[in-house]
C-alpha cells in the first residue's frame, strides 16, 4: 500500500521501504480531545500515594479490594473446560442461540406477548458498549430508508462521554448529554407515566440494563420498565450486560434486544442487523455466553447464582447506609439520603467538578468526572477516609 500523498519514486525513500527523513502519515491527524475520564485514569496511574483510593473502577470489588469472581461461575468454568462435547467453533453472527433466548427471557419475562408473537430479535454482542453501538447503527438506518438519520437522541443528564460518543461514532450527531446511572431510581408508577409520555409523543425508547439484577437483586424487578413498555405495545431497543452480574470482565457478554410492532418485518431487520454485525465484529466469543446460558437454563444454578448476587446487593446497600451515617455524624453539608435511595453498583454522589478535582488532587480519592463512584470499592479500610474526604470537599474553600 502506498503512503498517502507519495509516489513509488519519492525522494528519500530507502530501499527497505522506510521513508527516511519524512514525517509519519499520521502527523496531520486532528488530535482528539482527551476525555476527562482518560485524564483521570492517567492521574490515578501516576499517583504514588499509599492512601490513594480508586472509586472509578467498573468492576465489582470484594471487601478485600480485589475483583470478585462468583463461586458458581468459577465452578462452571471448570466444568465447561472439561466437557468433551464442547468443540471450538464459530457461532453465528447473532451469537449462541440459547444465550439469546435466555437473555431475551430475563428481559421480557417468560410469558411476554412479544416473544409469543415472534416479533423479537436478540443479538449477542461483545459487551454492553457493543450492544449500544449496534442499536445506534440500526436506528440510523431504520428511520428513513432513503437517507441516514442523524437524530435527535434525547439522553439523561449529566453526561458520561462514552455513551454519547457511541451514537456519534454511528453517525448520529444531534445528541443531548447522557449518563448512567442518573441518580434517579424511578418507581414503577413513575415508569408508567414516562411510558405514556413516550407513546403520546411517539418517541422511540432505547433502554439500558448495564447492571441488571445488581440494583435490587431481582431479575424481573430490575427489568420491569422494559417489560412494561413491551406490554403496552411499544417498539423499543434494549441493551443488556451480563459482565457485572456474572463477574465476566475478561469475557464481556452483552445483548441487544429489538422488539418490533409486527413480525412481518423481523426477517428484514435480522438481515440488516447481520450486515452491521459482520462489519463491526463478525462474531462474538462463546465462552462467557456458555457460562450465562448454563446458569440461566438450570433452576438449581439459577437459585445459587441469585443467592450470590443478593449478597453483593446487600453489601452495596450496607456500604451506602454506613457512608450516609458517617457523613451525617461529620456534619457534612447537604442531605445524603440519595445514597440509600439509589441502588446498584454505582452511585451518583451529586459532587460537582471542582469537588471531584479536590478529592483527586488533595485527598487522592478518585471518582468518575461526573461525581459517580463505585460503591463496592468502599470497604472497612478506606470508609472513614472517604467520608472525611467528601466532607472536606464540601467544607474547604476551593
Amino acid at each position: 500500500m502506498s503512503r498517502p500523498g507519495s509516489s513509488p519514486h519519492e525522494k528519500g525513500v530507502r530501499q527497505n521501504g522506510d521513508p527516511g527523513g519524512h514525517l509519519s502519515v499520521f502527523t496531520n491527524t486532528i488530535n482528539a480531545a482527551v476525555s476527562p475520564e482518560t485524564r483521570l485514569l492517567s492521574a490515578l496511574a501516576k499517583d504514588t500515594q499509599a492512601r490513594k483510593v480508586d472509586l472509578a473502577g467498573r468492576e465489582y470489588y470484594s471487601e478485600e479490594g480485589r475483583t470478585f469472581e462468583l463461586r458458581l461461575v468459577g465452578k462452571i468454568k471448570q466444568q465447561l473446560s472439561a466437557d468433551p462435547t464442547l468443540h471450538p467453533e464459530y457461532p453465528s453472527s447473532f451469537g449462541v442461540r440459547e444465550f439469546t433466548r435466555q437473555a431475551t427471557k430475563v428481559a421480557l419475562g417468560k410469558h411476554s406477548r412479544a416473544i409469543v408473537e415472534n416479533r423479537v430479535l436478540g443479538v449477542q454482542t461483545p459487551g454492553f458498549t457493543a450492544a449500544v453501538r449496534l442499536g445506534a447503527e440500526l436506528l440510523r438506518c431504520w428511520h428513513d430508508v432513503s437517507a441516514d438519520w442523524c437524530g435527535p437522541i434525547y439522553l439523561s443528564s449529566p453526561c458520561d462521554d462514552s455513551l454519547a460518543g457511541i451514537f456519534q461514532a454511528a453517525g448520529i450527531q444531534e445528541i443531548s448529554s447522557a449518563h448512567y446511572p442518573t441518580g434517579a431510581d424511578l418507581s414503577q408508577s413513575q415508569w408508567a407515566v414516562i411510558t405514556r409520555l413516550i407513546m403520546r409523543r411517539r418517541l422511540f425508547p432505547f433502554l439500558l440494563l448495564p447492571t441488571q439484577v445488581l440494583c435490587c437483586g431481582d431479575l424481573e424487578r430490575d427489568a420491569w420498565a422494559v417489560q412494561y413498555c413491551a406490554s403496552q405495545g411499544v417498539e423499543l431497543l434494549c441493551a443488556q450486560s451480563f459482565s457485572h452480574c456474572f463477574g465476566l470482565y475478561g469475557e464481556a457478554v452483552g445483548h441487544l434486544l429489538c422488539i418490533l410492532k409486527q413480525n412481518s418485518i423481523l426477517l428484514s431487520v435480522q438481515s440488516h442487523a447481520d450486515k452491521i454485525v459482520r462489519s463491526l465484529w463478525a462474531r462474538p466469543s462463546v465462552g462467557g455466553a456458555h457460562i450465562v446460558t448454563t446458569v440461566l437454563s438450570n433452576s438449581a444454578h439459577l437459585v445459587e447464582w441469585q443467592g450470590e448476587v443478593k449478597h453483593i446487593v446487600e453489601r452495596c446497600m450496607l456500604i451506602r447506609a454506613i457512608l450516609r451515617e458517617k457523613l451525617r455524624l461529620l456534619g457534612t453539608p447537604g442531605c445524603w439520603n440519595h445514597l440509600t435511595q439509589q441502588g446498584g453498583l454505582f452511585c451518583h454522589t451529586g459532587l460537582n467538578g471542582e469537588q471531584v478535582e479536590f478529592l483527586s488532587n488533595r485527598r487522592h480519592v478518585y471518582l468518575l468526572p461526573g461525581g459517580c463512584l463505585n460503591v463496592s470499592a468502599i470497604n472497612g479500610r478506606n470508609l472513614d477516609y472517604i467520608a472525611e474526604s467528601i466532607h472536606l470537599a464540601l467544607t474547604t474553600t476551593l
